[in-house]
């Protein structure tokens, strides 16, 4: 593994499908405007509850990625 440098944005996602639907979704459209991403973590979960059921999932994800060259 080389060197590396990296810089964290924290995201937050959200889905009424589940965890790894809110993950994937926070991951997918930080790609669209963030380079070189290369890594993440969880941060927090939680959920928002209507009439007594989860209606809808949010993960916060610190996001690690490299700086161009």
């Amino acid at each position: 593994m080389s060197e590396h440098v990296y810089k964290i944005v924290k995201l937050v996602g959200s889905s009424k499908d589940g965890v790894e639907q809110a993950i994937d979704n926070a991951i997918e459209k930080a790609g669209e405007s963030v380079r070189h991403m290369r890594w993440f973590e969880v941060e927090e979960t939680r959920g928002h509850v209507e009439g007594g059921k989860v209606a809808h999932y949010q993960v916060v994800l610190n996001v690690g990625f490299t700086l161009d060259e």
